[in-house]
């Protein structure tokens, strides 16, 4: 089993919570509206993948506890990733980056090989002509905070897809045997004629890895993050109507997207355009049943 202590941190109000229920607690975005502040830290275990355990500390950000944070900094210690969240709302944002440069001096003490991820959330609430600049402009801002750490940062909103595109390439970077797992994929690929192969974790229904062919001039590029958003509302649908999402076809003149359950702990999407959209559905469901055991081997299903 590999455990990965993931920090979740950012002031007091700015949507930590909200994300994290979202993305692992099968939330609905309206259905955040009723969650209470986080007191101090709470801990979740998340299992990902079977064998990646992601050890989740969500941090309180009301002031008092960053104090705490800064006294005993073992909560610094051994971080494979932290993720820091800025309301773009916020009403203080000079004293969001205080904190911000306090956990970041704390970081190069403690975990100085960790990555860093900032999530520039609430993006909603910024006119939709200037999301782009301001964006930009505080994500620069916060780079210039820290010359140690090389920081990613991602616009997002819980009202949209940014925030799967956000946490997908989050948990990405925690997969140990990805570039393994591309490899494969590529080859399923090429065997099936697809133009198009995308693996999701089943549980959260984030992206774990794809191969494409398509010309990216002529996609949707949040096409990916848009299905993740869509699938995981409706499967949180189907649940609360005591059904099980096992899978779907969408076929039209121009292209066929077939979604299955794969192997035990994720689903896959194969999307067969032009020639190859007149391929039966059977042959791919032949061929998805084939990889499955081979699939295994790179995705266990238990640690």
């Amino acid at each position: 089993m590999s455990k990965k202590k993931v920090l979740l941190m950012g002031k007091s109000g700015a949507g930590k919570t909200s994300m994290r229920s979202i993305i692992f607690a099968n939330y609905m975005a309206r259905d955040t509206m009723r969650l209470a502040p986080t007191l101090d830290v709470e801990h979740t275990n998340v299992r990902f993948l079977g064998n990646l355990v992601l050890n989740l500390w969500d941090c309180g950000g009301q002031y008092r506890f960053f104090e705490s944070y800064f006294e005993n900094e073992t909560i610094f210690r051994n971080v494979e990733v932290l993720i820091y969240v800025f309301d773009i709302d916020s009403v203080d944002p000079s004293n969001d980056m205080a904190l911000f440069v306090g956990v970041m001096e704390a970081m190069e003490r403690c975990s100085p090989d960790a990555s860093i991820f900032i999530l520039v959330h609430k993006m909603d609430l910024v006119a939709e002509d200037d999301r782009e600049r301001e964006f930009a402009e505080r994500a620069a801002l916060v780079q210039s905070k820290s010359a140690h750490f090389k920081m990613r940062a991602f616009p997002t909103s819980i009202w949209d897809e940014t925030l799967y595109k956000a946490w997908s390439q989050i948990v990405y970077s925690l997969i140990p045997n990805v570039a393994v797992l591309e490899t494969q994929l590529r080859d399923f690929s090429t065997i099936c004629a697809a133009d198009e192969v995308v693996l999701f974790e089943r549980a959260t229904f984030l992206v774990i890895s794809h191969t494409s062919t398509l010309g990216a001039e002529h996609y949707d590029t949040h096409r990916f993050e848009r299905i993740s958003n869509i699938i995981k509302q409706f499967k949180i649908s189907c649940s609360k109507s005591n059904s099980q999402f096992r899978g779907m076809e969408v076929r039209n003149s121009q292209f066929t997207a077939y979604i299955d359950m794969f192997t035990g702990n994720t689903y896959i999407m194969v999307i067969m355009a032009g020639t190859s959209s007149k391929i039966p559905t059977t042959l791919t469901q032949l061929n998805i049943a084939a990889a499955r055991k081979h699939f295994e081997k790179f995705i266990p299903e238990n640690a």
